[in-house]
């Protein structure tokens, strides 16, 4: 089981240098994000500790979003030892998550 951690503007860069990390780009503001959150529960209960689960508020850094080409959230971003491998954007189900995952590994 993966615990899910909060990123921040300050530890963003550091979050995803290492390994596989899927990144959930979401907001309080969003109705389709707050369904997710089970779902991403759901991701990080399934996975081991070699894939980091996270989530990033956007309202957080606009800066980053962008960095990240993040225009519509929620968005989830994979990220290989630093690098942006994947992106999936809007509501999805916790086997295409995990599917996507496991591509990955």
């Amino acid at each position: 089981m993966t615990v899910i951690k909060e990123l921040t503007k300050d530890n963003f860069a550091e979050s995803i240098a290492k390994g596989l990390v899927l990144v959930d780009f979401w907001a309080t503001w969003c109705g389709p994000c707050k369904m997710m959150l089970t779902v991403l529960d759901q991701v990080a209960a399934e996975l081991d500790d070699s894939v980091s689960v996270c989530k990033f508020n956007i309202d957080e850094s606009t800066q980053i979003a962008a960095d990240n080409g993040v225009s519509t959230v929620p968005s989830f971003i994979f990220f290989k030892d630093g690098v942006k491998v994947q992106q999936l954007v809007g509501v999805q189900s916790k086997a295409k998550l995990l599917d996507a995952v496991k591509a990955l590994q």
